[in-house]
């Protein structure tokens, strides 16, 4: 089962996540997409961990800020067939994009094409993967969509590549929540549907 979680910065969406995954599991294996630059983005690290310690689920941390797909495989490989598999938490999804169209830039007249198709590889076994994942999985991600257009070609191709991810996982997950000022909502639930025009 999979579930979405999306929302603003600092919205909630992580510890929406964390209690969702007590109900999910005896145990939790928390992906870390986040590679800290500089000792501020550090420090929002310790500060995740030892929140994470004091919480009511024991977590092993893996830091995955790009091999993502592999490192889930990994995981199902090494729990399949779990009585009670642990719960798979990643945070955040919009990071794992950005470490990989980081990753991809380039400077020859070819990088563009060349970042579009990893992309979009990485992103349909990404997809894959979760639509039929075998353990618990809880998704974090960001939406960036709703803000100001960014100003530079990378942001303006970053916000287009995270709302088709999110969009794209939305329909494969079997749950979906927006989480805003700490209330999370589940949209699937309360989706419209066009019969109903």
């Amino acid at each position: 089962m999979a579930i979405l979680i999306t929302g603003g910065a600092r919205s909630g969406k992580s510890a929406f996540a964390e209690a969702a995954a007590v109900r999910l599991a005896d145990n939790g294996i928390y992906l870390a997409t986040l590679q800290p630059r500089d000792e501020e983005m550090a420090e929002r690290v310790r500060l995740h961990r030892a929140q994470r310690e004091q919480g009511e689920l024991d977590w092993l941390t893996l830091e995955t800020p790009s091999a993502l797909v592999e490192q889930l495989r990994e995981l199902a490989a090494q729990y399949a067939g779990s009585e009670r598999p642990p719960v798979v938490l990643i945070d955040c999804l919009t990071l794992w994009l950005t470490n990989r169209m980081l990753a991809l830039e380039g400077e020859d007249s070819d990088w563009r094409a060349r970042q579009t198709e990893a992309l979009d590889q990485a992103t349909e076994e990404l997809i894959r993967l979760c639509a039929d994942y075998p353990l618990p999985l809880l998704l974090v991600t960001n939406e960036v969509g709703s803000g100001i257009v960014p100003e530079y070609p990378l942001g303006r191709r970053f916000r287009d590549e995270a709302g088709r991810l999110n969009r794209r996982l939305a329909a494969v997950c079997e749950r979906v929540y927006l989480v805003t000022a700490g209330i999370p909502v589940e949209l699937k639930a309360i989706a419209a549907r066009l019969d109903d025009l």
